[in-house]
């Protein structure tokens, strides 16, 4: 197998940086835009040979070092028995959201029944590309998921933080549920072929250090235990959490562009990192991009270092430049 990401999550010097783009399957590629015209998004996840053919249009481009499943980390809404939407311009909408401590689920549904396109999906991409590269699974993490269902705003993430102040108890039995879905979630990735594990906590950057300690951290442990291949937590805006992030059990901390990459080295020690380049970068000509990538590498030195870029690539990225930024990492001789 094409083991290099896998032996950079785990902390291994190599001979260059492996890399992968959050959302590297997705809108700037022509062809995902003439697909999508066909499917909604919802379609386009829940058929495995058309989610196969979304995943599979990066590795055609470039070849990435990883090919991350085509999927939403929304799929675990539905063995909590959540019914929700991609509304263009808006995101993820819940029909049937979480108001009061009423509507917390008490049980979940079977996910490898409920989610079973997702395994589906992963062993076509075992069989498409064999050991040519690393397949990417990942899941949301549980304080994201649930800032999704609770109440209606959810981009300003203030919602949740009102549940968890008024329902204290609700708000970890939310947590709580969807810990368990999660936790079965990523162990079920990891059987139908996933290489590699990635949880997007995102929106838990919004977080004071004591709450996600609190709160949070312990969920992340249980979670990244039972994923037995390397793993990666992912948490926007994370500066002043780094050291929690460490402890969360994840082989790889992700970091986003607010935070500097030498700095983060140095403070996470011999912990992998992966990251880091400004998503805007990539809007600029190929030299610019060229040149900014270059200094991510330099800065995250030659062990540990998974290149990507610090949140998901924009949709009005040159599909080139993206092909700059991948042919970058494997110009790199050490």
């Amino acid at each position: 197998m094409s083991d290099l990401l896998v032996r950079a999550a785990r902390g291994e010097r190599t001979e260059r940086p492996p890399v992968w783009l959050m959302r590297q399957a997705g809108r700037y590629i022509p062809e995902y835009r003439d697909i999508r015209e066909r499917y909604t998004f919802k379609e386009a996840i829940k058929t495995p040979e058309v989610a196969e053919r979304i995943t599979l249009l990066p590795w055609e481009l470039f070849e990435p070092d990883g090919l991350v499943m085509f999927s939403d980390i929304l799929t675990v809404l539905e063995p909590l028995g959540f019914d929700y939407r991609i509304e263009s311009g808006v995101g993820p909408v819940v029909s049937n959201p979480v108001t009061g401590p009423d509507d917390v689920p008490a049980e979940a549904g079977d996910v490898a029944s409920d989610i079973d396109y997702v395994g589906k999906l992963l062993e076509r991409l075992r069989e498409s590309v064999g050991d040519r590269t690393s397949i990417i699974g990942f899941a949301g993490g549980p304080y994201t998921l649930a800032s999704y269902v609770v109440g209606d705003e959810p981009t300003s993430r203030k919602p949740i933080r009102r549940f968890r102040a008024n329902h204290p108890e609700a708000f970890r039995d939310l947590l709580e549920a969807f810990t368990g879905v999660v936790e079965e979630y990523v162990a079920y990735q990891v059987e139908r072929g996933a290489d590699v594990v990635q949880v997007f906590d995102t929106w838990a950057g919004v977080l004071t250090p004591d709450d996600y300690r609190e709160f949070v951290l312990p969920l992340h442990r249980r979670i990244f235990d039972a994923i037995d291949v390397p793993s990666i937590v992912f948490v926007r805006h994370p500066g002043g959490k780094l050291d929690l992030l460490a402890e969360s059990g994840a082989d790889v901390v992700g970091l986003d562009w607010t935070v500097d990459m030498a700095d983060a080295r140095a403070e996470l020690g011999e912990t992998p990192v992966q990251g880091n380049l400004d998503p805007s970068y990539l809007l600029g000509d190929p030299e610019f991009v060229r040149r900014k990538t270059r200094e991510v590498i330099e800065k995250a030195g030659d062990s540990g270092h998974v290149l990507n870029l610090g949140h998901g690539i924009d949709r009005t990225t040159p599909v080139e430049n993206a092909k700059v930024f991948v042919e970058t990492a494997k110009e790199v001789e050490r």
